[in-house]
């Protein structure tokens, strides 16, 4: 219950996210005449991930120096792998989509 509840937390962040660049995109596009950029979101998505990893190995270190409680130490692990599982998922979904452009006949 609580892997479920940490996926929910983290696809809310990632709505949050691509709601952000795309309120920010919509004031550049509005000057620029551009949509959102897939390239710009994805790269948000693995920044956001790099940090989430970086602070669940800060919190991990704290932890083992005895700075951090146990509860913040498995949070930030358990929020960094959701990061990075939901971020492997996207990549696995579009290396298969690019396959099946690959088998169409042309």
């Amino acid at each position: 219950m609580a892997a479920d509840l940490s996926a929910v937390q983290a696809y809310q962040a990632a709505i949050r996210s691509a709601q952000q660049s795309a309120m920010g995109s919509s004031q550049d596009a509005a000057s620029s005449g551009a949509g959102l950029d897939f390239g710009s979101l994805v790269s948000g998505a693995i920044a956001d991930t790099s940090q989430a990893l970086g602070a669940a190995e800060q919190m991990t270190a704290a932890g083992a120096a005895g700075q951090a409680e146990l509860i913040d130490v498995v949070t930030a692990v358990s929020a960094a792998e959701i990061s990075l599982e939901t971020v492997v998922a996207v990549r696995d979904e579009v290396v298969k989509a690019y396959q099946e452009i690959l088998r169409m006949p042309i």
